[in-house]
């Protein structure tokens, strides 16, 4: 897959809360379907169709051991979601810095505007 068609599967994927919750519980390890399913109050087809989204995304993968075919999550999809992000936080992180220091200045003068409008002692009758 494409990187631009690769970020745009792996956030549609990530848009669900219960496919964010299944990669949570594959972040500890892999798990069959009925194991993924179980904390769900749905059925295995239905958790079955979130797992082939998150498959499809490329972030999960289907092992085989005996009879089972438990998941795996695949991390590379999530890292280039991240590095993609990142780009903007930095952005943000200097618009936000900008925006301090502004704030910063408009402070310090209206401290020194309050401070010429108080009388000093010596001026107070």
């Amino acid at each position: 897959m494409l990187a631009p068609e690769r970020l745009d599967a792996t956030f549609a994927a990530l848009a669900d809360p219960t496919r964010r919750a299944l990669l949570a519980r594959l972040a500890a390890g892999e798990a069959s379907v009925k194991e993924l399913a179980a904390p769900f109050a749905m059925s295995q087809p239905a958790i079955s169709r979130h797992l082939k989204v998150l498959e499809r995304a490329g972030l999960i993968a289907r092992g085989r051991d005996a009879q089972r075919r438990p998941r795996r999550l695949v991390a590379q999809p999530l890292a280039e979601a991240s590095a993609w992000l990142e780009r903007y936080r930095q952005h943000w992180e200097a618009t936000f810095q900008k925006l301090d220091a502004v704030l910063d200045a408009m402070q310090a003068q209206e401290r020194l505007r309050t401070q010429d409008a108080t009388p000093s002692p010596e001026e107070q009758p």
